[in-house]
């Protein structure tokens, strides 16, 4: 799984800093988190491509949607066919609705607008499910987390071979969870050569919110936590009234949960060019922190890879 930040600003833009976006890759499928204005440009920029299946918007402040109408533009003068399903929060379908069509048009290919309720399940996988988690925002908002399902335990061939177990079909279905026969009568059950499942990933975006329980619950054992840190320790006293967290809350909220590692993100303009003092507030809470930049590829293994 890779992960790409296309827009790491908050509401206003700088010249390193795009509004927010950022892309998840998994298995060869792209899903696009938020669609800050010119999100479609940095995808071209940063070599993201544009064969994205599904868009997930956590609230409709415009730095975290006007992206949308140009994008899907971009897909109809593209010849897109391939059908889009937009997943927003409860409530903000007409506005997205509107979105899709404030040029006057719809575009030629099918677009899907779901609503999707806090708790729920907006896309499930054969291997794993994306869920909206609640946000602590200043309007109806969610966060969302990729959840992966477990994967089936090592299998172990040596001690297959000890037990007789020929080379062949019956390793793959052993590893598929059925016994087999072998020549003499001896039954061999997967328990005896594959062992405990092992866990998949999770990588969990919030969107902007002050950090909450519900928050923390969602981002528990994460790989890779994107929290929003519009804030630094000196402007903390705005961050509860905006709706927001500063990078040492989310840090704070990273520690608690056991993630595994913290990406800040939605970085006030006020900071300008420099936001290194975030990384190093929020490292003083939880050592795996650092200031997401734009264009930053980060690759999420599995927990168990070597």
């Amino acid at each position: 799984m890779h992960v790409t930040f296309l827009g790491t600003s908050g509401a206003i833009p700088t010249t390193e800093r795009n509004t927010s976006a950022v892309l998840f890759r998994r298995e060869g499928e792209r899903f696009l988190f938020d669609v800050g204005e010119g999100t479609q440009r940095q995808m071209m920029r940063y070599g993201t491509g544009f064969d994205v299946s599904h868009v997930f918007l956590t609230h409709l402040h415009g730095d975290h949607v006007l992206g949308l109408p140009g994008l899907l533009q971009t897909w109809d003068f593209n010849d897109r066919e391939e059908a889009l399903a937009i997943h927003t929060p409860s409530g903000t379908k007409p506005e997205v609705e509107d979105l899709v069509s404030v040029a006057g048009t719809r575009p030629s290919y099918p677009v899907r607008v779901d609503e999707v309720a806090a708790g729920a399940t907006a896309l499930r996988g054969e291997e794993f499910e994306i869920r909206a988690f609640e946000t602590d925002h200043r309007t109806r908002s969610v966060g969302y987390a990729l959840v992966e399902n477990d994967r089936k335990g090592r299998f172990d061939r040596e001690r297959a071979e000890e037990l007789g177990v020929p080379v062949g079909p019956k390793f793959s279905k052993l590893h598929a969870g059925e016994s087999v026969e072998l020549d003499d009568g001896t039954v061999v059950d997967p328990e005896q050569v594959v062992g405990d499942p092992r866990p998949g990933r999770r990588v969990v975006y919030t969107g902007d919110t002050r950090p909450s329980t519900p928050v923390e619950r969602a981002a528990e054992g994460a790989d890779l936590l994107i929290h929003d840190a519009t804030f630094a320790d000196e402007d903390a006293e705005r961050a509860p009234h905006t709706g927001h967290s500063t990078a040492r809350g989310a840090a704070k909220l990273a520690a608690s949960a056991g993630v595994e590692r913290l990406a800040l993100t939605h970085v006030s303009s006020r900071y300008g060019g420099y936001a290194g003092h975030l990384g190093e507030q929020a490292r003083e809470e939880f050592s795996e922190a650092f200031v997401a930049e734009d264009g930053q590829g980060v690759d999420v293994p599995f927990p168990d890879a070597e």
